[in-house]
This record gives structure tokens, sequence and C-alpha cells, in this order.
């Protein structure tokens, strides 16, 4: 068994190379294509429109004697959380490379994503049919960008229009694809004679290569033994599943050339979930560390790591079941919640597609019905034995919108249907603003948003109106200071008491809240309160509103009075406290910065640069590619919004963008007074009043 993910920057060909995986596997008899949005694993209609994959979909195929479980992941930075979440449970990756884009900036955050879990993954460079395909090129940016050596075990048989297939390094032989039938089965000749010497060069240095960490290689190679493919793919698998190198295949998906070698490969290199060491968890009774191996004997345990709706059976919960068995109807214990769940069915996705089965065992990847109360992230596990695995990391939305429902009547469906996305997708946030009453629907970009409003109108049929998409600030210190916050009041009978003294400075990592009051000054309920005020200054901000950020707060000192003194108390003086604080520390403002990357052709270089820079963006990378330019700017998200209809006027639609979101930093002075007009004074701006 294979437990892979298919990932790689927005169009590079993921779903086309997993279409392929489909039909020469037999799970699908017609390839679907998306231009003509007919594919299987993108089955969502924003998704056949748009061309893109917005949601990850799970299927299984069989490969001579193995199943492989694939997870075909989005490309589109708004939706990484999908790929995150993915990649936590799966044993293995291949990530797919343009051969003209090469290592692009989603590629570089999938990467990271990977080394994060510590996932084996093959490269599998695309696209070599398309005008200024460079393998080579590819490969280089690879061992520049990427601490894993890429390691190719295939040469393309040229390229653009006279790409016919790949030289097979391990075999040593030449696979050239027929086109009358779409790529089904491909001939197997000698290397051609003028590619000899470079074949040669290259094998030798996949052979010296893996020398270096297989000691059973290097005793045949000093020994002037022959190395065969066997010994190859041995070593091969040994150094992807420990890290040291990533295999790297090329081909043309779309053109039907290579897939099947690069399904090879999944199972010679990438690991079956008995290559994975036993997963680490915690015991939610005792708070003990403890391990499960990927035995179907062992207690049962599994971790859900995405929910979606169907429309026919409810909420269904994706699960990766770590060891143990599950049986359909089986009561488990659901954590870090610790409550009892029944698992009413147990589901094998094919896309939108489901089949039942009675279980799920040991490295399998299915989904669950009845799991009312699932959330991402739970984990699943035996009565007698629970265990609760590491959590998913969520990142935080950078973009908001405003948005109403065009009637009183559509009200409780709104909230209702808002509570469903919250459950699907863990990024998408909403909340009611205090001061104005509008509700605030927060996501990870432009598109992400975009989607959420689409599948609000269309897929759940619910009226809303929506503002422009506003960017999501964060509000921080510069410097250092200290204030005190008192709230005292006598009425007659038991009054008021609370002082309390902080200091807020600069944090590098996040938010941080030392209590240093010198121990028994102040009652251990008293000093939670005090947090708690804290913790909810820093979610409402300062200034204006948005989310306080990089900011350590001291707790230096307290007073309270023995019957006067109450928890509401020293909230409302803490608030106060850190309120006068942060704004004699130097405030100001944080804006989302996003990289871009444009691939153009060379004559519209002038026009795209005068653009960036009128956005008030970075040039920090150009580099030209057979008659075109390819582009790395950073920008302030503020002014990205739209970009990708001016960039097609610029280029009469010949050029493709994409960006990510990179850092948080400082605004400048135009963009801090515009957000807190008081800035405008010179002197430091007072505390506003009560």
């Amino acid at each position: 068994m294979r437990n892979i993910g298919i990932a790689a920057h927005i169009d590079a060909g993921k779903t086309t190379t997993t279409e392929r995986f489909l039909y020469y596997a037999g799970r699908i008899h017609r390839i679907g294509e998306i231009d003509e949005g007919t594919t299987q694993m993108d089955w969502m209609v924003q998704e056949r429109e748009r061309g893109i994959t917005i949601t990850s979909a799970a299927t299984t195929v069989h490969w001579h004697d193995h199943r492989i479980n694939i997870i075909d992941t989005p490309g589109h930075v708004d939706f990484t959380i999908e790929v995150e979440r993915c990649l936590k449970v799966l044993d293995g990756a291949v990530i797919v490379l343009c051969a003209v884009g090469g290592v692009e900036p989603q590629t570089e955050t999938v990467w990271r994503q990977a080394d994060r879990y510590r996932i084996p993954r093959l490269a599998f460079i695309n696209k070599l049919d398309r005008l200024g395909a460079d393998f080579y090129r590819v490969v280089k940016m690879m061992a520049e960008s990427f601490s894993q050596v890429p390691l190719p075990v295939q040469l393309p048989i040229g390229t653009e229009d006279e790409h016919e297939g790949v030289i097979d390094l391990v075999e040593n032989v030449a696979c050239v694809w027929q086109s009358d039938d779409l790529g089904a089965t491909y001939e197997t000749r000698p290397v051609p004679e003028d590619r000899r010497a470079e074949v040669e060069a290259y094998r030798h240095r996949l052979v010296d290569t893996l020398t270096t960490f297989d000691e059973r290689l290097l005793e045949k190679y000093v020994g002037g033994e022959d190395i065969t493919p066997d010994d190859l793919r041995a070593a091969l698998r040994k150094g992807t599943l420990e890290l040291t190198v990533v295999p790297v295949f090329c081909g043309s998906a779309f053109r039907n050339k290579g897939v099947q070698k690069l399904i090879d490969g999944v199972v010679d290199y990438l690991p079956s979930p008995l290559d994975v060491p036993p997963l680490a968890g915690t015991n939610p009774r005792t708070g003990e560390a403890e391990t499960r191996k990927p035995d179907p004997k062992a207690p049962f345990s599994g971790l859900i790591f995405k929910l979606a709706t169907d429309p026919h059976r409810g909420l269904l919960s994706y699960l990766r079941v770590y060891s143990g068995t599950v049986k359909a109807g089986e009561v488990v214990w659901s954590a870090p919640d610790m409550k009892r769940v029944r698992l009413a069915k147990l589901l094998m996705m094919h896309a939108n597609r489901p089949e039942e089965v009675a279980g799920l065992s040991a490295g399998e990847i299915g989904a669950v019905i009845g799991l009312k109360e699932s959330r991402t992230g739970q984990t699943l596990a035996n009565l007698a034995h629970p265990i609760a695995y590491e959590s998913i990391e969520i990142p935080e939305p950078v973009v908001f919108i405003a948005v109403e429902p065009s009637t009183r009547a559509e009200e409780e469906k709104l909230a209702a249907t808002l509570e469903i996305l919250a459950l699907e997708d863990p990024t998408f946030r909403r909340k009611v603003d205090d001061e104005t009453g509008q509700l605030i629907l927060s996501g990870m970009g432009e598109l992400h948003l975009d989607i959420l409003i689409d599948r609000l109108k269309r897929d759940y049929k619910v009226g809303v109106h929506s503002g422009k998409p506003q960017v999501s600030y964060r509000e921080t210190v510069t410097g250092k200071a200290a204030a005190e916050g008192r709230f005292v009041r006598q009425t007659g009978g038991a009054g008021h008491f609370a002082v309390i003294k902080l200091a807020v400075e600069p944090c590098a990592d996040g938010n941080e809240t030392k209590n240093e009051i010198k121990h028994g000054a102040l009652p251990a309920e008293f000093v939670k309160a005090v947090e708690e005020g804290i913790r909810d200054s820093l979610e409402a901000g300062v200034l204006a509103g948005y989310e306080v950020t990089g900011t350590r707060v001291r707790i230096l000192d307290g007073k309270f009075h023995e019957e006067d003194s109450h928890d509401v108390d020293f909230k409302v003086a803490a608030a106060t406290a850190f309120r006068d604080a942060f704004l004699a520390a130097g405030p100001t403002f944080l804006e989302p910065l996003m990289e871009l990357e444009i691939v153009a052709p060379e004559q519209y270089l002038g026009g795209i640069l005068g653009d960036i820079t009128a956005r008030n963006g970075r040039i920090l990378h150009i580099e030209p590619v057979k008659g075109h330019q390819i582009v790395r700017a950073e920008v302030p998200l503020a002014n990205t919004f739209g970009y990708a209809t001016a960039l097609r006027s610029l280029t009469q639609g010949r050029a493709t963008s994409s960006m990510q979101f990179k850092t948080f930093r400082p605004v400048d002075r135009e963009t801090r007074v515009r957000l807190y007009p008081l800035f405008a004074e010179t002197r430091q701006p007072a505390p506003p009043t009560a």
C-alpha cells in the first residue's frame, strides 16, 4: 500500500497527472480534461468553471499488486490548508514542477510543508512539451532551492514539439510513447547513439551519489561488480525514505508521456505505512507520551484530517487510520475532548463518490458518517487504549469582507450555512463586529472569499450582499512601556477593587504573557482573570480593532481587597493597563506582504515592472527563459486586489501570475494615519477616554 499526495504550484499539472494515474490504472475508462471540465478529481462546479483545484480529493487505484491511495491537492495559495492537512496524514508525495516555471513560490511552500512532516517525495518535471521547457534548468533550480539532492532517474527525449519520451537511467533504456492509444503503451529501445555519453555521465553521477549512503552499493562499486537496476532501486528507495535524495522523473501528463514510469516510481521509492516510524501521541488520561505502530492488530487509532458536507449523507469526516482496525457501528473515543462517538458508516472515497465498507485498517484512508461534532485534527481511538495525536496547524486569515443576508428571512439560513462552511474549512472565520454589528468573513485571499460567497449563493441557495475584500492588518508595538490599570468603585455596599500593573514590549514570535508577580501577592484566580483580560485585549486590538501580534505582556504587580475584589474587576483593570501601555509603546500596524510571480513574454516586461512599482512593490528577481521573463516581486496585499485582471489587460492575456503570503511587515506612515488618524499628530496619541 502507498498513501501519496500530488502537490505543486498552481497550473503545474497536478490534476492532469492524477487523471492519468486513474486512467492507466483502470480506475476510469475516459481521460478527463481540465479545459473541458470533465475531470474526476475536480468535481465541484467552481473547480470545473475556473479550471483550478479548490478542495483536496481522495481516491484509490491498483497498480500491479499494489494499492495506491491518492490525494490530489490544490495549488493556489488561498487553499494551502488543504495541502497542509493532507500532508499531515500521508506517507509520501509527488511534487509536480512545470518544465518552464521550475521551482515556483507555492512549490517552495509545499516543499517546506513536506519537510515539516518529514515526508519522502518524488519530483515529476511536467509539461516538457511546452514552449520554453528546460529539464536541466529545473533540476538546477531544485538543487539551489532545497536541501535534498535532486537525482534524475530519467532524462527527456526531446522537448517542446519534439518530446517523445524518456531515457530510464536505472534500466539504461529509452522509452518512447505511442500517440495513437492515449499513451497506454510505450516502446522500449536502446539508448540513442548520440545520447550515450550524456546518459553514461548522468548514470555515473546517480551511482556515485547513491554510494555515499548505501554501503552495499559502495562495496559492489569498489569491487568492480556489475550494478543491477535492482541494486539502484534499493539504494534509491533507501535514500528517498531517509530524505537524502529526491528521484526526479519527467514527461508530459497532458500528452500522455511518462506517467506509467512515475507510477512505477511511487511503488519503487515511496514508503508503505510499514516504512513509517510509529506515530507519537499523548495519553489523554495520564498525559504521558505514547506511540502506535501501523499494525492492524494493535489498538485502533486514527486522525480526522478533513471534513466535507454531502447533500445526501450529511457530514463526512475523512480519516487516516494509523493503527488497528475499526468496524462500522463501533463506539470509540474522540480526543482531546474524550467523548464517546459511534462510527455509523465507513466509506472509501473516489473524489465525491463514496463506496461503503465494513471496516478500515491501519494505513487506510477513508471517511466516517455519523460524527456530528467532528472537527479537523481530532483523534479517534480505541475505548480501552485512548491516544491523542498532534492537531493540524491552521494559518491565520489575511483578508476579510462584510456580508449581510439579502432579506431578514435569510438570516437563520445564512448562520447555519456559515457553520457548515467553517467546519469544512478551518481557515475560514466569521465574527460579528462589536461596533458596527456587521457580519465579517475572513479568509486566506481574494479568491478564497470569492469562492465562499459563490458557494453560499449557488450550492446553498442563500442570498447575500457582500462588500469589497479588506486587508486584515495586525497591531504591534515597537518599544517598551508600562502602565497601571485601576478599577475602583464604591457604591455603598460591596464595592469593586482591582489594581494591576503591566508592561508591554516587542516579541519575536507571536504573543507571550509572563506572570512576574511575586508568589502570593495576588491570588491565583485573580491572576487568571488578568490573563483573560490580556487575551481579550490581544484579540480585540487597541488602535483600530485588528488583532495584536508580536507583543510580550509582563504582569508586574497587583493589589486586591479581601472583600471588594472580584474576577471581573481584574479583567477590566488588565484591559485598561494593556491599552495604556500599548499606546505608550510606539504602536504601529503590520500589513500582509505577498510574494508575486509572473511569467510573461519579453515584450511586456516594461509595463509589468512599471505596474509593480506603482503598486508599491519591490522587484526581487528577473530571469529570462526562452522568450519569456519570470519576474518575482513582493507587493503589499492591499495593492494586489484585482491584479489578475490588470495583468491580463497589460499583456493581452498572455501572462500568468500567482501569489502567496510571505510575511507581515510594518506599514508606511500614510497607511498608519489612514488606519488610525491620531497618528497624524506629532505628539504621542493620548489614550482614548472611556
